[in-house]
């Protein structure tokens, strides 16, 4: 039986995205797992741990910057070469609310894709018994850099 071409390419896409990922040691720290991951768009989950609240009891706006750029910088990734990975080159966030609830999820995306500059934004949402409230919002510049550059 004949393998579905945009499935294969799903499953590489994955593949490519979560090795990366499970490579990083704040993402396991906190807490945070890939959830999905498509063509110039990844979202990553984050539980609310009690070694990243802040003195009020909310997630710290750095958990929120770290799970919006990671979710921006790998939907970047799916749009890059294989044999590069990508490196933030610049990011910006707007904090809207405070990050209280069952999880935070950031979900990336491309705007525009380049050769040497990616363009991409992060949304980041606290979920409360499945209703979604905004708390960041990322902009930023991804940079694709060959993979023997390390």
């Amino acid at each position: 039986m004949m393998e579905n071409k945009d499935t294969s390419a799903s499953r590489l896409m994955f593949q490519r995205v979560s090795e990366s990922f499970d490579k990083q040691a704040l993402m396991k720290t906190i807490g945070a797992s890939l959830v999905d991951v498509r063509e110039g768009s990844v979202s990553i989950r984050c539980m609310f741990l009690d070694e990243t609240k802040q003195q009020h009891g909310f997630a710290h706006a750095a958990v929120a910057f770290a799970i919006g750029d990671s979710a921006a910088g790998y939907s970047a990734l799916t749009m890059m070469e294989p044999g590069h990975e990508v490196l933030t080159s610049e990011m910006k966030i707007n904090l809207l609310s405070p990050a209280i609830g069952d999880y935070l999820m950031a979900t990336g995306e491309v705007v525009k894709a380049g050769r040497k500059l990616i363009i991409v934004r992060a949304t980041v949402v606290a979920v409360t018994d499945g209703q979604e409230k905004d708390v960041a919002i990322l902009q930023g510049t991804m940079v694709p850099v060959a993979i023997t550059s390390f």
